[in-house]
Order: C-alpha cells, then structure tokens, then sequence
C-alpha cells in the first residue's frame, strides 16, 4: 500500500502517557459518587452501577493477570484519535497478558446486534496508529436502547469470551453504553462495559472529562482554514465571509475557533437564548459592526456562525415547533400544502395557517430558507435544522438590512458576501499531537480499568494542560453524569449535555475582546496542525482549556 511522507513519518510516532501508565498500575479508590441531579430517579434505574467511586490510577506493584478479550466499538460521528483509543486498548491489554485479544465490532453499535466483527492484530493495527478517521472497523448510529439488542449482543459476546466491550462515543452513546452495563451487571453476565469519551462537539466535558477526544484537532483544522480566509479578506479587501461551523447542540467550536482566531463577528448560540435575542437583533448587531467598517473604508470581514443557531433563537424555535405540527405528515394541512406546484403560494399558504407571530417571521425570511423549513423534513416529519443554510440566511438578510441603512444615510460601504461551511474538513484530520496522545492513553486506561473489573466507569484523563506524564488517568462513574431529561415525550436518562457556560473563562475572554476585534483587524493565523517542532507549537491544548484552567 502507498502511502504518504507525513503518513509514513507519522506511522513512527510514539505517543505520550502519564507516568501512573508506564509501568505497573495501582487503583485508587476515591468518594463514592452521585448522579449531577435526579439522584432517586437516576440511583433506582441503575441500582448495580450507581454511587461507584471515583478511580484514580498510581504506580504499583506487578501483578499476574490471566488473559482476557475485549470488544471495541466506535459510535456516532467520526473524530480525530478514534484510531489510537483502539491502539491503546489494544497495548494496554497486550501488557497485562500477550495472550489477551482485541476484537473491532464493524460499523457502529449495529456490528454487536449482527454479529460482525474484525480481530485486531498487531499487523492489522499497524496502518492505522496516529491517523485520521475511523476507517479501521468503521462507526454507525444504531443506539444500543432495547433488551432485544443487548441479548443479541451477548451471544457474541460469550462466542467469543470477551470480557468486556469498549463503547467510543458521545454523550448518547456512553449514556447507552451505561444502560447496558447496568443491564449486564443484573444479569450477571459476566461482562463490562467502558466508555470513552468521544466529540469534535465538546459538549462531553465536566469536571472528571476535561475534554472530549478530537476536539483539539477538528477546531485547529478549522482555525487554520479560518485564518486562511481572514487573510485573503484582508488581502482582497472585498468580502465578508460568513462561515458555519459543526456544533448543532453547543457552539464550543465557534467559541474555540473565535479565541485562536479572533474574526470581527462570533455569535454564541447560547448567549442569544440567555439574552432571548430575536433573528432581527442579531441582524442588527452584524450590520452595525458591518457597517461601521464599512463607513471606514473596510468592506470585509469574518463572521462565525454556529450550526445550531436558528433553534436557539426563541421566535425560530417556536415557529419550527408550529410547522412540525402544521406540516406533520398525513395531516390535511400536509396535503393541502403539498397540492401547491408554485412555491410562491405555498409559502402564502402556510403564512395563513401559522400563528400571526410566527407568521411575521415566516414571511421576513428569503424565500429560499423559508422553503428549506418547509420541504426538507425527516423521517418523523420534523424540520431537518441542520440543512438550514443559516449563513445565507443571516447574509441575505443583513444585506437587506444595509441597504435600509444606505438609503437611511447610516452606511456609505460595500458589501459582498463568500459563504462556507466546515464541519466534515475537521473530523477524520490527523490527529494532533494532543489527540494523538490524549486518545491512546484514553485507550490505556480503559484497559486498565477492564483488568480491574471495572464496569459502567468512563475513561478518564485529566490535568491536560501540564506535560504528559503529569496527566492523571482513572475513571468515572457514568451515572455520575446523568440526569433525567424528556426524550421523544418520556423521560430518560442521559449525560447531561455541556453547553458554553456564559460566566466561565473562555466566554468572558471573547465578550472582553469582540468589540476591539470587530472594529479593528486583529486576525490571528494560527496555520496548519504542526507535528514536530518547539513543544509550545505542537503539544498545546485548546485555548478553551488554557483559560479554563489558568
């Protein structure tokens, strides 16, 4: 197989471990835990795997440890590092007992229910240490939620006598993975189950979980394209670019992405929920910074938009809300709708059925994003938000907005747009040094949380802004993370969901700074992800984490 220089380069990469993971491990137990909120509810559903301790890893005594198999499987979206999670489980097993085997479930979670699976072999291994994406035994979205599927996966299980299976994902997916611990551990089945902390996202985090695997590279990846951009804005001088980036439930992305860049525009979603600003404020606060750049010779810019946005603004959600009911599918408002060939009358048709206030917000959108709420819907029926183009909308819109205040004698600039979006350039990059190191010793300390007999526990790694080898590994209980939240009209548990908090640091740095760098042009270019070099190049973390720890 061909492969490239940097492949090949770094194919011979080492990465990094704490100093508790380079020999003998010794585990400490901590407090015993509780759930962060609902903690009768939470503790009655998972009687077998609540109120664990806390986990903390020491140098220790060697120990003999009779082999054993492990499961692995990757969940949900792709994200750097996912490979080395897999290398690291893979060493770590191998160093307890040569004789322990690691097998890859393929294509997600539904690999377990249909019994597909890959073993992974040193050889097999080898291609894929220190690279990008989750080729290796491949990822799916099949949750893990019913009795039937957990039996189903257990026959394969005791088929092939593993021990214990290793769930890599996001807050759904270790919720699952905490689900079938518990379910497991009741029947005395004699398996384990561990979670790994996986999303470009970053909105898996709390105290114990720093950071979510991935993360690091998938915001340089876009800091990098960003930077690009500001400086061919300030090269050309004619163009605002308006760009979206991935982080439909949290905007950490934006916010990461805004700090290593500093753009003249970053919008928060949600700052805009706290503050219940409505689509024409944010599109007053854009054309004013727009406008008096413009007023001062400089007819460019970047703006950064969340994915998620418009569900954040209070008058969208509620108009969302009355087209899923509206338009709900087999309804004769569907029917009628449907019966329109002109588009220009089905949108009238529609304006008469809704709300007159959410009427009034239908009909200020361009026509073309009012048709993507109402002819793009998903299985159930539902607006699909993510394929909302909301950089257009808030491009045309703002021009529109201009040109209010041109006739007005309050703008005398230019504006042209450039419109992109980065979500899937990010999310099979190459691993930074950071993911590299951070997702293998992930990896490492599951298995050594598997050897200890540890189930329902989320690999942990902390203290990620010192050096490596002062990382503290261990684990966390999952039901520690959980509350109860209404899921498609039941309540549930779920890891709860970290949004940007509005009063923490890395928020407070940016709302410090946007005025000066929506005025001024104080472009930062970060370049591309660097590999080898000064340690304050290639080893830093996000900035998110230098300001939330400093």
């Amino acid at each position: 197989m061909t492969i490239s220089a940097l492949q090949k380069a770094r194919a011979a990469y080492q990465p990094k471990l704490p100093k508790s993971l380079k020999g003998a491990v010794k585990l400490v137990d901590g407090a015993a835990t509780e759930s962060i909120a609902d903690q009768a509810e939470i503790k009655k559903l998972f009687p077998n795997t609540y109120g664990m301790p806390l986990v903390t890893f020491e140098e220790g005594a060697a120990a003999s440890v009779p082999a054993f198999n492990v499961g692995v499987i990757l969940s949900g979206g792709q994200a750097p590092g996912g490979h080395n999670v897999i290398s690291g489980i893979f060493d770590g097993i191998k160093k307890l007992n040569t004789g322990s085997k690691l097998y890859g479930f393929l294509g997600g979670p539904g690999g377990l229910v249909d019994h597909k699976y890959v073993e992974i072999t040193a050889d097999f291994l080898e291609g894929f240490r220190n690279t990008g994406g989750f080729d290796i035994i491949g990822s799916g979205r099949t949750k893990l939620e019913e009795e039937a599927q957990f039996d189903k996966g257990l026959e394969i299980l005791k088929k092939l006598n593993i021990k214990a299976l290793v769930i890599i994902g996001g807050d759904d997916s270790n919720t699952n993975a905490c689900v079938l611990a518990e379910y497991y551990a009741a029947k005395k089945a004699g398996v384990q189950v561990i979670g790994c902390p996986k999303t470009i996202d970053g909105d898996l985090k709390n105290e114990m979980i720093e950071t979510s695997f991935g993360f690091d590279t998938a915001v340089k990846v876009y800091s990098e394209l960003i930077g690009n951009i500001q400086r061919d804005a300030n090269s050309a001088k004619k163009y605002w670019h308006f760009i979206k980036l991935m982080g439909r439930s949290a905007s950490h992305i934006g916010l990461e992405a805004a700090l290593q860049t500093q753009p003249n525009i970053t919008l928060i979603s949600e700052e805009v929920a706290a503050k219940k600003q409505t689509l024409g404020e944010i599109v007053d606060y854009m054309a004013g910074i727009i406008a008096k750049r413009g007023n001062n010779g400089e007819n460019f810019g970047v703006a950064l938009i969340p994915e998620g946005l418009v569900e954040f603004v209070p008058e969208m959600k509620a108009l969302i809300a009355e087209l899923n009911d509206l338009l709900a599918e087999g309804s004769e408002t569907e029917k009628k709708f449907k019966s329109y060939t002109d588009k220009a009358e089905g949108r009238a048709f529609v304006a008469g059925i809704l709300s007159a206030e959410s009427a009034k917000v239908y009909k200020s959108l361009p026509g073309g994003i009012a048709d993507q709420l109402t002819l793009d819907r998903d299985p159930h029926g539902n607006v699909q938000v993510s394929l909302i183009e909301t950089e257009k909308l808030l491009g045309e819109m703002v021009k529109a907005r201009l040109k209010e205040m041109k006739k007005a004698g309050g703008y005398s600039g230019k504006f042209g747009t450039q419109y992109h979006f980065f979500g899937y350039e990010g999310r099979c990059a190459a691993p930074s040094n950071f993911d590299a190191d951070y997702c293998y010793s992930l990896g490492y300390t599951a298995s050594v949380l598997i050897g200890a007999g540890k189930t329902g526990y989320m690999a942990s790694v902390r203290n990620l802004t010192a050096p490596a080898d002062q990382w503290i590994a261990g684990g966390v209980p999952v039901t520690m993370m959980m509350n109860m939240e209404r899921r498609h009209g039941h309540m549930k548990p779920v890891i709860q969901k970290a949004l940007v908090e509005l009063d923490g640091a890395p928020f407070k740095y940016l709302a410090a700074n946007r005025e000066k760098w929506a005025a001024e042009t104080s472009y930062l270019y970060p370049g591309p992800i660097q590999y080898w070099g000064p340690t304050e190049v290639c080893d830093r973390p996000t900035k998110t984490l230098e300001l939330e720890k400093a």
